[in-house]
C-alpha cells in the first residue's frame, strides 16, 4: 500500500510537525505509518520522506538512497556528491547541529514539487539526535549527500520546503535541465543531482 504525496500549497507542508512521544512511537499505528512510508518513498522512487508530505503533521522521516539510484552516476559525479548508498532508516523527533562553515551547491527536487528543480546550498557535515522506530536515541554523522537528505527531510518537518532556500534563478523544470543541461544559470556554474526526496 501507497499513500499520495501532498503537492505544494497544501498548508500542512507549512506546518511544524508534532513531536512524537516513546509510546507513540512504539505504537502498531505509527509501525504501519513507518512501513507505508517506506512504500510510497520507493514507488516514487525518492530518498526520502517526510511525515507532512503524507499527510501527517508529526516529526518524522524515513530516508534510504538505494544502490540503484546511485549506478547510472559516474564516479566523478559520485565523488563530487560525496554520494554513497544509505541503508532505510527512521529519524524522529530530529535536531540538527550543522559542523563547519563548508557548503556546497546542488540540484534538488522535491516528492512535493513534481517536475522542478532547484540549486540549494547547504552545509557539507551535519550532527542529528533524533529518536529511531525503537524510540531509542541515534546520533548521526553525516556528510555530503546524505547530510543533505538529513537536511532536506527536517526541513519538512519544520514546514520549509527547498525553494525557500534554493537560487531562484536557477529553479527549473526537470524537463528543461534534461533538455538543455545542468546548468540553466549562464552566469554562474552549477551542478545537476538527482531529485532528493
Amino acid at each position: 500500500m501507497t499513500l499520495k504525496i501532498v503537492q505544494v500549497g497544501d498548508p500542512i507542508l507549512r506546518q511544524a510537525g508534532s513531536p512524537l512521544t516513546p509510546d507513540e512511537i512504539r505504537s502498531a499505528s505509527t509501525r504501519q505509518l513507518i512501513d507505508v512510508m517506506r512504500e510510497t518513498m520507493r514507488e516514487a522512487p525518492g530518498v526520502g520522506l517526510a511525515a507532512p508530505q503524507i499527510g501527517e503533521s508529526i516529526q518524522l522521516a524515513v530516508i534510504e538512497d538505494r544502490p540503484e539510484y546511485i549506478k547510472d552516476l559516474s564516479q566523478d559525479q559520485i565523488s563530487e556528491r560525496q554520494r554513497s548508498s544509505i541503508d532505510f532508516h527512521v529519524i524522529i523527533n530530529p535536531v540538527m547541529s550543522i559542523v563547519g562553515d563548508s557548503t556546497a551547491e546542488f540540484f534538488e527536487g522535491c516528492l512535493s514539487l513534481t517536475g522542478f528543480v532547484g540549486v540549494v546550498s547547504r552545509s557539507v557535515r551535519v550532527i542529528v539526535n533524533c529518536l529511531n522506530e525503537h524510540a531509542e536515541p541515534v546520533t548521526i554523522e553525516a556528510e555530503g549527500w546524505y547530510a543533505r537528505i538529513l537536511q532536506h527531510e527536517i526541513d519538512h518537518l519544520n514546514g520549509t520546503l527547498y525553494i525557500d532556500r534554493m537560487d531562484t534563478r536557477s529553479f527549473a523544470t526537470v524537463e528543461n535541465i534534461n533538455r538543455l543541461g545542468a546548468n540553466p544559470r549562464p552566469q554562474r556554474g552549477t551542478k545537476s543531482a538527482k531529485d532528493l526526496d
